[in-house]
């Protein structure tokens, strides 16, 4: 099982550390803004339900979900869902995050492309990410084996159902990223923000937007090392 254990492995070190410090970062954002008491004294939910009415979203509701950040817009359903801190509190980060999520119902609302592929290829991918590390590891054992032709096409198809989960991230970034930029300005035109908030609110979705940055770095190298594995078979 040198699959594992070989020397590939270096490569995700890189991969794991930024995604180490994106967590931590987003933690200490959070919990910082998370303190700072907005203004306005809106709640994250007033403020989701002002932003989505201000675009005509009238008919998405706003509820709460459960546990720590555990905030998203479910484009089936087409509601938004908010954290009990991040609902019932009138912080900065608050108001940030109710305003991301909202940024998604309204890039559902006008068609946004990259949302749309990946609403498309979420279900497909979760079912192929799934399958992709089993097939390479029986591959990997197959080859072992001296079975080198069934080894080797398990492994092919492992290694092109990883490739849909890269692509995967590679779409999702782009879409959180324009998610926090509609509700930046979003915030700001409604007036929900001073300009020192503002950049409170900017600081919380700029360490959320890291985290999809290493998510999409650890996926990239642990492609990379796939690769690397099978050139040697």
């Amino acid at each position: 099982m040198y699959m594992f254990y070989d020397w590939t492995m270096l490569l995700l070190i890189p991969a794991f550390l930024l995604a180490m410090g994106a967590q931590a970062k987003v933690k200490s954002a959070y919990s910082r803004y998370l303190r700072v008491p907005a203004q306005s004294g809106m709640t994250g939910a007033q403020v989701a339900r002002r932003i989505l009415d201000a675009n005509g979203l009238f008919d998405v509701p706003v509820g709460m979900s459960q546990g720590e950040l555990s905030d998203h817009y479910d484009p089936r359903k087409r509601d938004v869902s908010l954290s009990p801190d991040v609902y019932g509190q009138p912080t900065v980060a608050s108001i940030a995050i109710a305003a991301h999520e909202c940024g998604h119902a309204v890039q559902h609302q006008q068609g946004y492309a990259l949302l749309m592929i990946r609403n498309t290829i979420a279900g497909p991918v979760n079912l192929v990410s799934m399958a992709s590390w089993p097939l390479l590891i029986i591959g990997i054992i197959l080859i072992q084996a001296g079975n080198l032709s069934t080894g080797n096409l398990l492994f092919d198809i492992g290694v092109i159902a990883f490739a849909g989960v890269v692509l995967f991230h590679l779409v999702t970034l782009p879409v959180e990223l324009n998610a926090s930029s509609r509700a930046l300005k979003a915030l700001e035109s409604e007036g929900i923000v001073t300009e020192q908030e503002r950049m409170g609110a900017k600081k919380v979705l700029s360490a959320a937007a890291l985290t999809y940055v290493a998510a999409l770095a650890m996926a990239v190298a642990q492609l990379l090392r796939i690769l690397l594995i099978r050139g040697r078979n």
